[in-house]
């Protein structure tokens, strides 16, 4: 009976980067869930009943009660599970906040680049621009934060940033191949390609994060047929 009180189920989809960051933040403290597999076209009628505004994933259900958006369901996570290690956010209010602010502005990386495939029709038009702007800011405030790199990073020290930031750019490879251009450039961010590579590299991110070769087939498709822009995907 306690453990159904305490059941924790995940409602995402298997290419959305922010379902992908809830259910790797719940891998890293070792939380024990359930997974639903959502069809945005054919939602089903719980992640309605629950998400009743939104409509959309990733919806983390414990206890009974729905936790929706993903920056406020990683919080929640770490909050919810603070005897289990890692801490997603550090302990010092100042250092938190700063994780907060910097966290916020990475959720951006997803969505510009997403939107800026979609109209890429002509990869030399600037449909990157937005998402290169977002790429240097965050190259120049994460050598700052991080003065030491992150390169000695594994699943027991994955922080709320490593988990965004290596969900955001997951597909950055299958999107070049699709693409046909540099989106994480060595040269121009090597602090950040550096990070994401590392992490790509831990043998928890990789059991999470969907195969390359589905994206790209995914992705091939939308650049084929085009889609409606969906910001939960």
């Amino acid at each position: 009976m306690e453990e159904e009180n305490n059941k924790v189920t995940l409602h995402g989809m298997w290419i959305s980067t922010y379902a992908k960051k809830v259910e790797l933040a719940l891998k890293i403290k070792g939380i024990t869930f359930d997974y639903v597999e959502e069809d945005l076209s054919n939602k089903s009628s719980l992640l309605l009943k629950y998400n009743p505004i939104y409509k959309k994933v990733p919806l983390l259900l414990h206890r009974g009660k729905p936790v929706s958006e993903s920056l406020v369901i990683l919080e929640y996570i770490d909050e919810t599970w603070k005897n289990l290690q890692p801490l997603l956010l550090p302990e010092d209010p100042y250092e938190r906040a700063t994780v907060r602010l910097w966290a916020s502005y990475c959720l951006q990386i997803s969505d510009t680049m997403k939107k800026a495939f979609i109209s890429a029709t002509d990869v030399e038009g600037g449909a990157f621009d937005e998402f290169f702007e977002i790429l240097k800011v965050m190259e120049e405030g994460m050598k700052d934060f991080f003065p030491g790199g992150r390169s000695k990073i594994c699943a027991e020290n994955l922080g709320l940033l490593d988990i965004i930031i290596v969900c955001s750019l997951a597909t950055y490879k299958a999107a070049e191949e699709v693409v046909g251009m540099k989106i994480l450039d060595p040269e121009k961010n090597p602090f950040v390609y550096s990070w994401v590579t590392t992490l790509l590299d831990l043998p928890l991110v990789k059991e999470t994060l969907p195969p390359h070769d589905k994206v790209v087939s995914r992705l091939e498709f939308i650049k084929k047929n085009g889609f409606r822009f969906q910001s939960n995907i």
